[in-house]
Formats: structure tokens, sequence, C-alpha cells
């Protein structure tokens, strides 16, 4: 049973920084693809920062240079480090899981092409104001 749970997630003002954690249980890091997505209330699902099987990251242009992913495979976890926040980034932020075939833009993409996102977390808030 995989489970992955959300943390980090606060308030702050512009131009500061939060880290994001997500936690996996029953999940195997090294074979397979994790990310994060955000959701803002009226807007569709974006994706925000991947890392494939290989741990090759992949940004949204709408983060990149200012967020960062990476994985603690002995933990367990996966981070985003976010810095420099503005406004818009406000928005629920999820991590997902599942096996994938590439990367690109911020997203990972199952052999069939469509969402490589089988496993999803409840969500952590994060608000920019």
């Amino acid at each position: 049973h995989v489970q992955l749970v959300e943390s980090g997630g606060g308030s702050v003002q512009p131009g500061g920084s939060l880290r994001l954690s997500c936690d996996a249980s029953g999940y195997t890091y090294s074979s397979n693809c994790m990310g994060w997505f955000r959701q803002a209330p009226g807007k569709e699902r974006e994706g925000v920062a991947h890392m494939d099987s290989l741990g090759n990251p992949s940004y949204a242009d709408s983060v990149k240079g200012r967020f960062t992913i990476s994985k603690d495979e002995d933990k367990g976890t996966l981070h985003l480090q976010m810095n420099s926040l503005k406004p818009e980034d406000t928005a629920m932020y999820y991590c997902a899981a599942d096996s994938c075939s590439y990367c690109s833009d911020g997203l990972c993409y199952t052999s069939g092409g469509t969402l490589a996102n089988k496993y999803r977390g409840q969500g952590t808030q994060v608000t920019v104001s």
C-alpha cells in the first residue's frame, strides 16, 4: 500500500522560502518517478517539478531558477525547496508518484502518454502574500 504525506506548507511573504516534504511509504524511489503538482482555486492543476527514475529533474518554466526538487532515498522523502516565492505560487501542493517513461516541463508521463500520477498525497497549502 503506497502512501504519500506532504508537509512543510505555510504562509510567507513574497520573496520568502519554504521547503516542502513528501514522505512515501510502500514505494520504491529508485525505479520510479516522483514530483509535485499544484492547484490554485479556480485554476487547473499545474505540474511544478518532477524527477525521473534516474534522478533527473524537470521544472515548469514558471518555477525554474527558484524551486529545487530533491530526494532522500534512505529516508524515503521527496523535497521541494521553494525560494523567491511570489503571490502566484499560492496553491495547494501535491506530491505524486508513478512509473514513468519520460519527464518534461515539470511533469512525468507514462509510456502511454498519460500523466504519471497514479499515487497522490492529500496536499499541503502554500500561501504567499
